[in-house]
């Protein structure tokens, strides 16, 4: 299938390893110009320099995004001379190891950022150059527990704004010609992320869990959700915006 998106230019937060990783990878096989940005220099330049069509088609730079005006100065970093982005997958995300629903209002805000915060930032840049050119595809990386409310009281919270946020943001801006949604993977496997680290220390919780709310029985890896933010890049998405698209292995 044609998806229409060669020589797009591409952003991909949080993409040094699991689902950012395979995403930047996916649209680089596609033909597009990805940027990346993350924290680890070392582990960007690896993979700009391993993505297909090579370091003189793609680019990263590195940033804790979680500091403030971080996600401004990267993507003005990044869009010099005027070449902004068509596509942007919001990746960055996680718990923070905060779990505690009378967590301070302060540790609250911290996840929202981490979650939310960082896109909404973000987006406020790369939105109007969209409007002008009328076409755009915009791919935030929610989670199931948006809807489940399962695990991490303020990370489930921050997911389930980043679901509502999704939706209101696809509908402002649907008649621009830009496509919004979020995806909301289930749990997969990525290497020293929450399940694994789970899956090597407490495999007995790891094996509960999959029986009582994987259909599948189960994790997920990122090669099985990457595909699903190509298609929403896709000039196939025209008439999803706003859409919240489970991947989630059949989550009970």
């Amino acid at each position: 299938m044609d998806l229409g998106i060669s020589g797009k230019r591409v952003l991909v937060t949080g993409a040094t390893q699991g689902l950012g990783r395979a995403i930047a990878i996916d649209f680089a096989r596609e033909g597009c110009h990805v940027a990346v940005v993350a924290r680890r220099t070392d582990k960007l330049r690896e993979l700009v320099e391993n993505l297909e069509g090579g370091e003189k088609m793609h680019c990263y730079y590195s940033a804790d995004l979680m500091e403030d005006g971080a996600p401004s100065s990267a993507v003005k970093g990044l869009t010099r001379n005027n070449r902004h982005f068509d596509i942007v997958v919001h990746n960055v995300g996680g718990t923070l190891q905060v779990r505690d629903p009378l967590s301070s209002m302060e540790e609250w805000y911290r996840v929202w950022r981490y979650n939310v915060g960082i896109a909404i930032e973000i987006n406020s840049i790369v939105i109007p150059p969209m409007q002008r050119q009328r076409w755009g595809r915009i791919i935030h990386i929610s989670s199931i527990s948006a809807e489940s409310l399962r695990g991490s009281g303020p990370y489930a919270s921050a997911k389930a704004y980043m679901s509502a946020y999704s939706k209101i943001l696809g509908r402002s801006f649907a008649a621009d010609g830009i496509v919004i949604s979020a995806l909301l993977p289930g749990a997969f496997i990525s290497d020293s992320g929450h399940w694994d680290n789970i899956r090597k220390n407490n495999p007995e919780i790891m094996k509960d869990f999959l029986r009582h709310h994987h259909a599948i029985g189960r994790l997920g890896t990122p090669e099985e959700i990457s595909p699903f933010a190509l298609f929403m890049a896709s000039k196939w998405a025209t008439f999803a915006t706003g859409s919240l698209i489970p991947v989630d292995g059949g989550t009970m």
